[in-house]
């Protein structure tokens, strides 16, 4: 895992213009079955990934805070909302909650997460390949597939499976 990891940023790279391209077409016209596709790749691919022997996501990205992310939180860790907020957080060029460093301050060295039971939304939703209405969140997936294996591996499985 370490070797591929290592790899790719540059694997994404390589593949970027191919995928950009691959994704502007699936835009224009999604087939009608896209979102069982995609969870049929999701679920095939995160029967193979442990996302432990990784969480590439936790160290070099965060996510997006949502006010009901900030309440779940700051109850479970004993703190105010604004407690949490100020602790943990900054308003990015977005106007959106993230966290003030990465790697993720919640993020054991055993790649766990501290507060697995009520982290963000974002954080369970990663990295997004199930989500209904796929097509419209390609942008996103471009961007993941440097973050995270999984994703890239079910963008490849995907354009064999659906050509364009």
């Amino acid at each position: 895992m370490d070797d591929f990891l290592k790899q790719l940023p540059q694997l994404a790279k390589d593949k970027h213009k191919e995928n950009k391209k691959y994704f502007s077409k699936l835009k224009k016209k999604p087939p009608k079955n896209l979102d069982q596709l995609m969870q049929e790749l999701h679920d095939e691919e995160f029967s193979k990934t442990d996302c432990l022997t990784c969480a590439n996501c936790c160290k070099t990205t965060g996510p997006l805070f949502t006010n009901a992310d900030i309440e779940r939180i700051a109850k479970h860790l004993k703190l105010k909302p604004q407690q949490f907020i100020d602790q943990y957080l900054k308003i990015d060029e977005d106007n959106d909650y993230i966290l003030q460093s990465v790697p993720c301050t919640f993020l054991g060295h055993d790649n766990y997460c501290l507060i697995y039971d009520v982290r963000p939304k974002a954080c369970r939703e990663y990295p997004h390949t199930d989500r209904k209405k796929f097509h419209q969140i390609t942008n996103l997936t471009l961007k993941n597939t440097a973050i995270c294996p999984a994703a890239f591996n079910i963008v490849e499985e995907m354009k064999k499976r659906l050509p364009k």
